[in-house]
């Protein structure tokens, strides 16, 4: 059973027309989730006056993973029921300080993971991309 997508109050809408969550019978499908806040802003940006960027791996990894943890909360769900993470690095050279703030939330009986490296994410700023699958059976 496909129930209806969800797109999630006081997440940054997507930028597309697909849903932050889709629940397929007992399954919660993330789509590709950033550091993006709902004013089109990103954690881990920082901007100077002359616009030098500076770009944190580990400010960006935590905010995707505490966005996953409220998108799967609008469905009753928690990082706990992770099953599966797809994992989009735009430069392997980041993988260290990803891999640290992971650790901070999940260990080895967290979800599956596989980690990629991507040419670019849909805007320059980003630097990861998370995608994922959870398990929470409905109620009956």
């Amino acid at each position: 059973m496909v129930n209806p997508s969800k797109v999630v109050a006081g997440k940054a809408t997507p930028r597309g027309r697909f849903p932050h969550l889709k629940r397929a019978g007992d399954f919660l499908f993330v789509s590709g989730t950033s550091s993006r806040r709902p004013d089109n802003s990103f954690v881990g940006v920082e901007v100077d006056a002359m616009g030098v960027t500076k770009l944190d791996i580990q400010l960006q990894t935590r905010a995707v993973i505490e966005n996953i943890r409220d998108i799967l909360a609008s469905a009753g769900a928690a990082l706990s029921d992770l099953v599966e993470a797809q994992v989009f690095l735009v430069n392997m050279n980041d993988f260290g300080g990803y891999n640290e703030v992971w650790a901070e939330f999940f260990d080895y009986d967290g979800p599956t993971r596989t980690t990629v490296a991507v040419h670019q994410l849909p805007h320059p700023h980003l630097l990861i991309e998370i995608k994922a699958v959870a398990y929470k059976p409905l109620q009956p």
